[in-house]
């Protein structure tokens, strides 16, 4: 086709909206400001920051990083060898690979705070354990990155 497409969410935490932070509507297509589409190569990774403001005039930090990957190739097709549109019979028709194409990815952080830093680090760790295949789990990398603990004060350390 044309290598336009339309933004999927593969995955998100949280799973369900929470009462004051719910789930930005329409966030895929903030993703990729000019379209979806299919890159004859790879390009390098990508990451902004905008912030979008909600009904109530919140502000909301979107962090977000792009990479490319490649897509699966369709079916491959055969040619006709004579000017027909028909096969011949003689040769097995040999197929017609088409060119390997790649497709953006886009993993997004939203946040209430303006922390650019620590989102582009935050999305590089987690680009990073996805690209290179780690046995970790992403749901406890993404607990462990969003979780802190504060100690009491005169508590210990």
């Amino acid at each position: 086709g044309s290598g336009d497409g339309q933004g999927q969410i593969l995955q998100r935490f949280p799973e369900k909206d929470w009462e004051d932070n719910p789930f930005p509507q329409g966030i895929e297509l903030f993703c990729q400001p000019s379209g979806w589409q299919l890159f004859p190569e790879r390009n390098p990774p990508t990451f902004f920051v905008a912030v979008l403001t909600d009904i109530n005039s919140e502000r909301h930090y979107c962090a977000c990083f792009t990479f490319w990957e490649a897509v699966e190739s369709p079916q491959p097709q055969s040619h006709p060898r004579n000017g027909e549109g028909e096969e011949e019979e003689e040769q097995p028709s040999s197929p017609i690979q088409p060119a390997q194409l790649f497709a953006p990815k886009s993993l997004v952080l939203v946040s209430r705070l303006d922390h650019a830093e620590v989102f582009r680090n935050s999305l590089g760790l987690i680009y990073t354990i996805y690209v290179d295949g780690l046995s970790v789990s992403l749901e406890n990398v993404i607990g462990n990155l969003l979780t802190c603990t504060i100690p009491i004060t005169g508590g210990a350390q």
